[in-house]
């Protein structure tokens, strides 16, 4: 008769834990999950499952951004300005739009050091708008 305590208390341990996983997402907005998160994404299948539930959720949310973050993952493993350019050129405007608008709200567009790099973002930026790109007269 004890082993039909086994399950159980293998289900109340599942549910406890599940609890607190979901108290610890909603207090300070996941403050104190984050630090649990990232030590399980160091498990392989665990950082699987953390990617194709923000996948899923990300489709969910904002579909143009998902299809942006899918088409430049291509170049992630190899970060040279040359392949994410050509990713970026693959973007469609509305893609390129939402990725950007992401970039800035993370902070991953860094300001430019020098003049060249500051034109080429603010020409990023305004091609991702849909604004049309000021060509220079040649002399």
């Amino acid at each position: 008769m004890w082993w039909l305590w086994i399950p159980i208390g293998v289900l109340g341990t599942i549910l406890v834990l599940f609890l607190l996983v979901l108290v610890l997402g909603r207090f300070r907005k996941g403050a104190l999950l984050r630090p649990i998160v990232m030590r399980l994404a160091r498990i392989g299948f665990m950082q699987r499952f953390f990617q194709r539930v923000t996948t899923a959720q990300m489709e969910r949310s904002n579909p143009e951004l998902a299809s942006a973050v899918r088409k430049l993952n291509t170049v992630a493993s190899n970060p040279n300005p040359q392949a994410v350019q050509k990713a970026m050129s693959r973007l469609t405007p509305a893609e390129r739009r939402a990725y950007m608008e992401a970039a800035q709200e993370q902070g991953a567009i860094p300001d430019s050091a020098n003049r060249q790099m500051r034109r080429q973002a603010e020409r990023m930026q305004q091609q991702a708008r849909g604004g049309p790109t000021r060509k220079r007269k040649r002399r």
